[in-house]
């Protein structure tokens, strides 16, 4: 199979409809995100922040990874790209707020997975979804 980036190919071949649900999912995170990070201030600005900036220091994985294309992810970097751009992870993450007893670590927790899941739904509105094991868009 190859790729060429003139046809789109860096971007999901998801449908109109499933895009405009995660611009939904987007607009209405964000929302709570932005209320959240400015109803508790201090520590979970720095928490969503890094939430917002987490899933992609997977590309930091491909940083000499060896010859790749404009648009295509080193391999090694696939996994961990995956596994951080799958929403069930910062949900997990967030479910982690249960767990402590104080509320000065578990509001932060909560609010760097929120914000987590902004940052994959913005990915997938605009159509950037998981890769293939060869590094290209699904």
């Amino acid at each position: 199979m190859t790729h060429d980036a003139t046809e789109g190919a860096t971007r999901s071949s998801a449908s109109r409809p499933v895009r405009t649900a995660w611009v939904v999912a987007f607009v209405l995170l964000l929302v709570f995100a932005v209320f959240e990070a400015t109803k508790y201030g201090g520590w979970v600005l720095v928490a969503a922040l890094a939430g917002a900036v987490a899933p992609d220091l997977s590309f930091l994985a491909g940083i000499s990874g060896g010859p790749h294309q404009h648009g295509q992810l080193p391999r090694r970097a696939v996994p961990l790209y995956n596994l951080l751009h799958r929403p069930v992870v910062p949900v997990v993450v967030m479910l982690g707020c249960l767990i402590p007893e104080s509320p000065s670590v578990a509001v932060p927790v909560f609010n760097f997975g929120l914000a987590w899941l902004v940052h994959i739904a913005a990915d997938r509105a605009l159509g950037y979804g998981l890769r293939t094991p060869d590094g290209w868009q699904r």
